[in-house]
């Protein structure tokens, strides 16, 4: 009975110590349900009516706002394909269900083509970042097999697949890939197929080449780099994978007519072009015609067109930490004739006097989301050299309005084909 009695009190005392803590349960309890009533209290005067009301309203207006949003993207994509009548129909029934559905759809435009692999450019990774995921598809591959190989075929064939080649034979044919072009951008699509493709991809030697092809002797150190792709990427330097392209317009007075009634105004327009090649040649052009008939001209220094100036430039990085690009370019010279066919002509053009080249100073900058792609002038004169006396006469030339800043287009035709490797 004493043991009973013990228990029992034992149990007496371990209930009286959980009843001490019920007032402070009970001051929170009060304080929550204190802060959930000033939530509601906006709404206490809404019956339960009303809000399911006003709920129903509000679906009714989501739903309303879809039902136009539909109509007008179907009416866009009429328009578009060039039914407008079909189109004006779909705008009047879009607009009477919601007036201002124009400003209520997202214009975005989906990713382009290509920015596949993303602008390697403009979104580059952080280089601690790229390390780790580097290692880490290294370590899967390890993990998966004990002889780690670059990709494995993801259905069963019966010919050869290219996992089997050697590492080395690989690495030649990506730089194949990124060919004498410098092609980064295709190394860097290159790079999603698999993550065996990812590791090569981030060779370092391959990066290195095309460092040591835009730099030469300048690059022979990574700092303040931390890698060599890093270099490639931040690096000011000018872009090979299209041309450079300056837009001029002026207005001009024209002769006066006949009976001197009135005088016509002329607007000029012409276009300046800069052609850069990793191995330093250069080709400059001036002329009237449309970039869309020149730039494919342009894909090879052996264009046959007379007015290309043609020329070497040379990266130049200054004390006040500004990139500048310095170009000298020149008439093509003209190939010497056989004696037979000098006999052929009684007429032939003496060799001139005198040679012509021209010297630009131009600024590389970064405008917009594209890096390197702004070229703005600095110098611009005219050499000429007397042949029979070796003078040479410097005329500069004012930068004025006429000098407008060169903007970089990339062509994909230029790195479509590769000549020859890396």
């Amino acid at each position: 009975m004493a043991e009973e009695n013990t228990d029992f009190g034992g149990t007496v005392e371990d209930e009286e110590d959980e009843s001490s803590d019920d007032p402070n349960l009970q001051l929170e309890l009060n304080v929550f349900r204190a802060q959930w009533m000033s939530e509601l209290k906006p709404n206490s005067g809404m019956t339960k009516g009303q809000l399911r009301a006003a709920d129903l309203k509000r679906t009714q207006e989501l739903v309303q706002e879809e039902k136009a949003r539909e109509l007008f993207l179907k009416a866009v994509e009429e328009e578009q394909n060039g039914a407008v009548y079909e189109a004006i129909k779909y705008y009047r029934r879009s607009m009477q269900l919601v007036p201002d559905i124009e400003f209520k759809i997202n214009y975005g435009r989906p990713s382009d083509t290509d920015r596949v692999g993303g602008n390697y450019m403009a979104e580059n990774d952080v280089d601690d970042e790229i390390e780790d995921l580097l290692a880490y598809f290294q370590q899967q591959l390890t993990l998966e097999d004990s002889c780690p190989k670059i990709c494995i075929p993801e259905l069963e064939i019966t010919q050869m697949h290219i996992s089997a080649l050697p590492p080395e034979v690989l690495m030649y044919i990506f730089r194949w890939v990124v060919s004498s072009d410098l092609d980064m951008r295709a190394l860097e699509q290159l790079s999603l197929v698999c993550r065996g493709f990812y590791i090569c991809a981030r060779d370092p030697e391959i990066w290195r080449l095309a460092c040591m092809r835009v730099w030469g002797r300048n690059c022979t150190k990574l700092v303040p780099f931390n890698s060599w792709r890093e270099m490639f990427l931040k690096r000011p330097r000018v872009r090979f994978d299209g041309v450079y392209i300056s837009r001029m317009s002026y207005i001009r007075q024209g002769e006066e007519s006949l009976d001197g009634f009135y005088r016509a105004w002329h607007q000029v327009e012409y276009y300046r072009y800069l052609r850069f090649f990793p191995d330093g040649q250069v080709m400059m052009l001036t002329t009237p015609e449309d970039p869309m008939v020149i730039v494919p001209r342009l894909r090879s220094r052996n264009t046959r067109m007379e007015s290309v100036l043609l020329g070497h430039y040379r990266l130049s990085q200054e004390t006040d930490n500004q990139t500048k690009v310095f170009v000298v370019v020149c008439k093509r010279k003209e190939e010497k004739v056989s004696e037979y066919q000098r006999s052929r002509f009684c007429r032939r053009n003496t060799a001139p006097e005198a040679e012509h080249s021209f010297h630009v100073g131009l600024q590389l900058s970064s405008g917009g989301r594209q890096c390197f792609n702004k070229l703005l002038w600095i110098h611009h004169s005219c050499h000429i050299t007397y042949r029979p006396t070796g003078e040479t006469v410097v005329t500069a030339f004012d930068l004025d309005k006429m000098y407008a800043p060169f903007f970089f287009a990339r062509v994909k035709s230029y790195t479509a084909f590769s000549e020859r490797p890396l």
